[in-house]
């Protein structure tokens, strides 16, 4: 889940949260699933930037490559 559709989560779940206000019988609370979401999208973010930041975002970390000489595979002398 990347940050774009955490960021929807959060956005259906407030709307469900907060600007929806519906009676039902009892089965289904819509402000509880708004919530629910709320929570999921904040994990998702949260959980979206640590692994970009490990996987190779902006991160102080540098590769580097180190190239040896093989010694069996020069020339002959002459």
């Amino acid at each position: 889940m990347g940050i774009g559709v955490s960021i929807f989560l959060i956005a259906v779940g407030l709307i469900l949260w907060l600007a929806i206000n519906v009676d039902t019988d009892g089965r289904v609370d819509v402000n509880m699933i708004g919530v629910i979401l709320v929570i999921v999208g904040a994990i998702g973010i949260l959980l979206s930037l640590i692994f970009w930041s490990s996987w190779g975002g902006i991160s102080g970390s540098r590769r580097e490559t180190v190239v040896r000489d093989d010694p069996y595979n020069r020339p002959p002398p002459y």
